[in-house]
């Protein structure tokens, strides 16, 4: 494997399903990534009741994050930002697991803040859209939480990160397979006023409302977007399949278009969120495919080139 020889960054982006790596040349786009590794985990199911990360559950971590490391000394690519999202961040163990990590490969999980990711996902909209100044409301729902950010330039006036995961959502309103109207009707409540009042305080009228998540990209799949094309979701579409996911175990959902297997059982809670989104929203939003990871990879671009500028000053 031959090393590379232009500047490149890399993120190494552990998820509560995957732990993907993704390099670009310092002069490149994440567009066009030059590595894309990625090692499967499932620790949504590694949780134990008072939310620690089960030893099987760090063993995984730390057997991706040796394994996305690897990668990136055989390209010959050492700065790389060891990124650990919500699914570790909220965990009650976190410190442990991060010790474990750092102790068994020598590399440190870093953590960024809700408000941090929000911004950061807002840059990559803006970049991705080529975006004329002008106001934009950027979506973004986790695992773990909801982030939403907004301005009127490149970067956000308003960033928020708020407890609507569809991960964490499921597991406090809809922890069974057979969810009742009733279930449906008090997270509906309760998603909808925690959004209202929150998006009350973004200074943003007549926005573009642009959604950078698998959640969104999932839900625009199920509600008719073909793959590959411009995704819109729309409130109307949206609202339709709500009592259709709610009469259907996660098993079935993943059955229907854009659900995969691994998040059918978060669908419902993540198209409750959404729903409340797109009703004081305005009604529809636009899908983007970069999202925080895309914004982080942006940002150590934007520095690397800053330090080389002023290297050769």
């Amino acid at each position: 494997m031959r090393k590379r020889k232009e500047p490149a960054v890399g993120v190494l982006d552990v998820g509560s399903f995957s732990a993907r790596l993704v390099v670009v040349p310092v002069d490149g786009s994440p567009r066009e990534p030059v590595v894309n590794h990625q090692t499967r985990l499932r620790l949504d199911r590694e949780l134990d009741v008072r939310g620690r990360l089960s030893t099987r559950g760090i063993d995984a971590v730390t057997a991706a994050v040796a394994a996305g490391m690897t990668m990136a000394y055989r390209h010959g690519v050492s700065d790389v930002y060891p990124l650990a999202t919500s699914s570790i961040r909220d965990a009650a163990n976190a410190a442990d697991v991060v010790r474990h990590v750092a102790g068994e490969t020598g590399v440190e999980l870093r953590f960024l803040s809700g408000r941090c990711e929000a911004e950061l996902t807002y840059l990559a909209a803006r970049r991705w859209y080529d975006a004329e100044p002008g106001p934009m409301l950027v979506l973004d729902i986790g695992g773990g939480t909801l982030e939403l950010a907004a301005g009127h330039g490149e970067k956000a006036t308003f960033a928020r990160s708020l407890p609507l995961g569809a991960r964490s959502m499921t597991r406090d309103w809809l922890p069974s397979e057979r969810v009742s109207n009733k279930q449906v009707k008090a997270l509906r409540t309760h998603a909808l006023d925690v959004v209202t009042t929150t998006l009350g305080a973004a200074d943003v009228d007549d926005p573009q409302v642009v959604g950078c998540s698998k959640v969104l990209q999932q839900l625009a799949r199920l509600a008719g977007a073909r793959p590959g094309k411009c995704k819109e979701l729309r409130l109307e579409d949206l609202r339709a399949w709500i009592p259709r996911l709610a009469a259907l175990p996660p098993s079935k959902r993943a059955e229907l278009p854009g659900i995969s297997r691994s998040r059918a059982h978060q669908a419902l809670a993540g198209a409750i969120v959404a729903e409340a989104l797109l009703t004081v929203a305005g009604g529809k939003v636009t899908i983007c495919p970069w999202s925080t990871r895309d914004g982080l990879l942006l940002t150590l671009q934007d520095k690397a080139r800053a330090a080389a500028a002023k290297r050769a000053a």
